[in-house]
């Protein structure tokens, strides 16, 4: 039965983003038609009621609190088998991309599948039910932490899961803004993306907790979990910034964003390429934001002698640092003699000053 928990979440998720309020929005990628996919936004709704409804059921006894926790490589089997099947659906159909078959079920066949007239979007709900798990997730591994030492348990716990609860309520309430994102304009839903919001996200990104929740108290130096803190937000300041930079510059060129850092661009053809405050820094810096999020999320813990929470910041490092080449090759095709220049003002890939 807990294997099926996974199924009961999503099912529940699908539901709630169909009937509670959204609004619609048009996107950044055009359809067959040329005109702009449209897209009814609500994640943050739907993953606000359904921790409110996991909280109700733990405190009425529906629930242990520490069930995700007790059943977790059960669930996990569960969800792989989802995932799996969601992906089959999916790509199994759909023409082949004239790629080799194992490439098309990696990377998938289609790159916008809509369904209700964009009621549901394949992209937007692969990420909002894998936030939502994965919250579900931290906050049961929590609870089987106090459960087990109470008023001894490690305050790293408690930072680890309000910065990992702060993520995705961000993520989730910038929901338009990843619309302009490279997941949403340049990839495709296969196995990768789908089995990986079922699986991989709600599962290999609570690793850390995972790897840590039956250890004691390290007591380390408040100066550990302040610097934990400090990185975790320098992190976000800059992968936050900068998608929002980039978003604001596509909706207006010439609005200033955050009302002081006016754009900057290289222009020709009907295109333009932002090259001013933070992609002024370097060509991917929100990827350096999104490797310095993780490793704070993993030194909150305090068990920083722990290999395995390090295997979430280490995975953005292996995922990102073969992108940003995917993504380069891609603007430069797009952008041709526009993206030259911009390399050759901006030299730095993610690191300023050092890559």
């Amino acid at each position: 039965m807990a294997a099926l928990i996974p199924a009961g979440v999503y099912v529940l998720v699908l539901v709630l983003s169909l009937a509670l309020p959204g609004r619609w929005v048009d996107g950044y990628v055009t359809g067959p038609d040329g005109t702009r996919l449209r897209y009814r936004l609500n994640g943050l709704r739907v993953f606000f009621v359904v921790v409110g409804l996991w909280a109700a059921a733990c405190a009425n006894g529906l629930l242990a609190w520490d069930t995700f926790w007790t059943h977790r490589w059960a669930m996990a089997a569960g969800a792989c088998v989802l995932g799996l099947l969601f992906s089959a659906a999916l790509v199994l159909p759909a023409p082949s991309t004239g790629k080799p078959f194992l490439a098309d079920f990696y990377l998938g066949r289609i790159a916008q599948p809509q369904w209700g007239g964009g009621r549901v979007d394949a992209k937007m709900y692969l990420y909002l039910i894998g936030a939502v798990l994965l919250e579900l997730n931290l906050l049961s591994f929590a609870a089987a932490h106090v459960l087990r030492y109470g008023q001894a348990s490690n305050p790293g716990v408690f930072v680890h899961v309000g910065l990992f609860t702060f993520f995705l309520c961000e993520y989730l309430f910038f929901e338009e803004v990843h619309l302009y994102t490279y997941d949403f304009v340049a990839e495709r839903v296969g196995f990768k993306l789908g089995w990986g919001c079922f699986v991989f996200y709600p599962f290999f990104y609570a690793v850390a907790l995972w790897a840590t929740a039956e250890l004691g108290d390290p007591q380390v130096s408040p100066l550990l979990t302040a610097a934990a803190v400090l990185l975790f937000f320098s992190g976000w300041v800059l992968s936050r910034g900068a998608n929002l930079q980039k978003y604001w510059f596509k909706k207006d060129p010439e609005r200033k964003a955050f009302g002081v850092l006016a754009p900057q661009a290289l222009t020709g053809q009907g295109k333009r390429v932002l090259i001013s405050g933070f992609w002024g820094l370097s060509r991917h810096v929100n990827y350096l934001g999104e490797v310095l999020m993780a490793s704070g999320l993993s030194l909150a813990l305090g068990w920083p002698g722990v290999w395995a929470v390090w295997l979430y910041p280490l995975y953005y490092v292996a995922l990102l640092w073969p992108r940003q080449w995917a993504d380069d090759a891609r603007c430069q095709e797009k952008y041709g003699p526009l993206w030259a220049e911009y390399v050759q003002r901006v030299p730095y890939r993610i690191i300023p000053f050092v890559y």
